[in-house]
């Protein structure tokens, strides 16, 4: 495996071990923190944008490796034309092995190109996805809480009017205790007044 291509599995490795991070259940506070920490800092920004660029380059393996197994599967089907015989038919199927050789390296830088291109993909939505659940979380959690403030507020509102009811209906009744007793005295007045007009009326 040339030094390019192990550059391509260790990080196919390492995306790997990113996933595995990723999805491993921790507290609200920690992962907030955590995801907090890698969309605000300038090192995991600069970091990004490198990743970018080195998948351009695998993008480029993945091409050139797909091309190289079209043309070794090409040349493999050549091969199965009309047998040789003799040195030359030992000769062909040396050569024969060394393309099928071809097609396996190939083949296999192939699909680690593909699969290190496909993972990117997975991680960078894992990501995002993860972001927007810790957005929606705290959304939820700042409505609660407005809605027990609420809450609270209105129930001291209705305490609050309960009390100014139960006070009204008090003063309500202290004056319909007033009215009584004027009446009381009205009617009292009005008793005494007739007396004594009786009275004047039975001397003349």
């Amino acid at each position: 495996m040339t030094l390019y291509y192990s550059l391509v599995f260790l990080l196919l490795v390492t995306e790997m071990l990113i996933f595995c991070a990723l999805i491993v259940p921790l507290p609200f506070t920690w992962r907030r923190k955590l995801f907090t920490f890698i969309s605000e800092s300038p090192i995991v920004a600069k970091l990004q944008y490198g990743m970018k660029i080195t998948f351009i380059f695998i993008l480029i393996l993945f091409v050139d490796s797909v091309n190289r197994v079209y043309r070794v599967q090409v040349e493999l089907s050549s091969f199965g034309g009309n047998p040789q015989q003799g040195g030359q038919a030992s000769l062909g199927g040396i050569e024969r092995m060394e393309v099928q050789a071809r097609k396996f390296y190939s083949q296999r830088n192939m699909y680690l190109c593909g699969f290190t291109l496909f993972l990117s993909l997975i991680l960078n939505r894992t990501y995002v996805m993860i972001l927007d659940v810790l957005r929606l979380e705290e959304e939820l959690k700042t409505y609660r809480g407005e809605t027990g403030t609420k809450k609270g507020s209105s129930l001291k509102d209705v305490q609050g009017g309960a009390g100014e009811v139960g006070k009204l209906k008090n003063e309500l009744a202290a004056k319909d205790r007033d009215m009584e007793n004027l009446k009381k005295q009205v009617e009292n007045m009005q008793k005494e007044y007739n007396r004594m007009g009786d009275q004047v009326s039975g001397k003349q």
